[in-house]
């Protein structure tokens, strides 16, 4: 990580770093909020979303649905994407909300095909009857079942007749059943080792910062039964003296319902029984018990706290961090586990990086060459006049070497551009970029993540004393630094 010109903490992998947008103390930090899947407790996403998908496919066979031939293919998609459910789309935008790269279906679109479809459109998330924002890992499942089912609605192939936006509610009303019914969780907890990757610095993490004098809290939206087996499962294995993962949280809410926990007035129940028997509560919530429901008011209550003394961290960028800074203004925190191969990625490329900018910085200066040689030539054109020591003749000449300089140099750079970023996603490229731009995922976590990393665990490296700086902010005009 780099702080000014100082390299510090240069002993920690790149790809484990905590990265800061806004400067965060956290020693001025009272309390620590997490949520659970994820965040705490990170699942194999091909094994999960891949299991996700069949009950999607099993449930639209038992529909006449003609997807028995579908298999998951969990790259078509990414965190980050937004679906246009006006179009059939799947887009990849910059932080203006540009559409830097397309595909209809599963067929990428030509560069024209994107610029007629967007020239004049840009991708508003707040327009929520068009652009679907893939943020979250839970998303990927219906992505790739959307992208693969507009083909066979546009070969009117659907036992239904429907448009593209129809189509998305469609699937997603099929995915949420599977999730209320408990199909899914059920298979998870009869089998977590396929599924769950465990961290034994995770609690470690935890551990450190309740030493620390901090409240920690447990905030997240599945239900008792789930969240007590993950828990167990991930955290209990790694405590001593018999302990479990109740002693690590000052509160505990199940079901929460974010985001509307969050600026919601919910009532509030208590898990009365190991079996889940909730009884209403009533009055201030206390600490050392395990909640049903309920809204962040009765925590800040509770605790005797507010604003920017509680930090929250979660991997849903709207669920998790958006509500909680613009509606509470508690500080943030954003868990990015793909940033990990992101990192590496970019790492392994690093000699094409270079390579690509040593080219472009040669081919800015044949370019200006270039432009200066035909301004030269427009302003002796006509009279054959001699300009400096060079005739309009000398004049072309210089502007034909440089015509096949620029040639040249876009054929060398070109694959290597092509190549950049195809590491982490053949078709989308990098996460956090589109093309030599930031991504509108990456707009969306400069705007709402005080600061982001891959893990939990990441945390423990940093203490929790640890005050985050944010680099010095850059604009355009600043001088080029070496």
């Amino acid at each position: 990580m780099t702080f000014g010109t100082f390299d510090v903490y240069d002993d920690i992998p790149h790809e484990r770093g905590v990265y800061c947008n806004r400067s965060l103390n956290l020693r001025s930090i009272e309390a620590i909020g997490y949520d659970m899947d994820y965040t705490l407790v990170h699942y194999d996403v091909e094994a999960w979303e891949g299991r996700a998908y069949e009950h999607i496919k099993l449930r639209l066979l038992q529909e006449d649905w003609p997807v028995d031939e579908l298999t998951f293919e969990p790259r078509r998609v990414m965190r980050g994407l937004v679906l246009d459910l006006k179009l059939g789309n799947v887009v990849k935008a910059n932080r203006f909300g540009y559409v830097w790269r397309a595909t209809h279906g599963t067929s990428l679109l030509a560069y024209n095909e994107v610029r007629k479809a967007y020239s004049r459109t840009l991708v508003e998330l707040s327009d929520k009857s068009r652009w679907v924002f893939l943020n979250t890992f839970f998303s990927i499942s219906a992505g790739v079942m959307y992208s693969q089912l507009v083909e066979l609605l546009d070969r009117g192939e659907l036992p239904e007749v429907m448009g593209y936006s129809d189509l998305y509610w469609r699937i997603q009303d099929v995915l949420d059943a599977a999730h209320i019914e408990g199909e899914l969780k059920g298979e998870i907890m009869a089998s977590p080792e396929r599924y769950v990757h465990r961290d034994p610095k995770m609690p470690t993490t935890l551990i450190d910062q309740r030493r620390a004098g901090k409240k920690i809290l447990l905030i997240t939206n599945s239900g008792f039964e789930y969240t007590d087996f993950m828990l167990t499962y991930t955290v209990d294995p790694y405590l001593e003296d018999g302990r479990t993962w109740r002693s690590l949280f000052d509160i505990a809410v199940v079901a929460a319902r974010k985001p509307q926990f969050f600026s919601g007035t919910a009532p509030i129940f208590e898990v009365a029984s190991e079996d889940g028997l909730l009884e209403p509560w009533f009055g201030t919530i206390e600490e050392g018990r395990i909640y049903y429901g309920g809204n962040a008011s009765a925590i800040e209550d509770c605790l005797g706290m507010s604003g920017d003394e509680i930090l929250y961290v979660g991997d849903h960028l709207f669920a998790d961090v958006n509500i909680t800074k613009n509606v509470l203004r508690w500080r943030t925190a954003l868990v990015l586990r793909e940033m990990e191969e992101e990192l590496r990625a970019i790492d392994a490329t690093r000699d094409d990086q270079d390579q690509i900018q040593e080219l472009m910085v040669e081919k800015v200066r044949i370019e200006d060459e270039y432009n200066r040689t035909r301004l030269a030539l427009q302003r002796a054109n006509g009279n054959h006049a001699t300009v400096g020591e060079a005739s309009v003749e000398k004049l072309e000449e210089r502007i034909a070497e440089y015509r096949d300089a620029i040639g040249e140099l876009n054929q060398r750079l070109s694959p290597l551009v092509a190549r950049d970023g195809t590491d982490f996603n053949e078709t989308w490229g990098y996460l956090m970029r589109t093309g030599n731009d930031k991504s509108h995922l990456t707009r969306q976590v400069e705007r709402y993540a005080d600061i982001y990393t891959s893990r939990v665990s990441n945390l423990e490296r940093y203490t929790p004393s640890m005050f985050y700086r944010a680099p010095r902010g850059s604009v355009p005009h600043d001088p080029a630094t070496a």
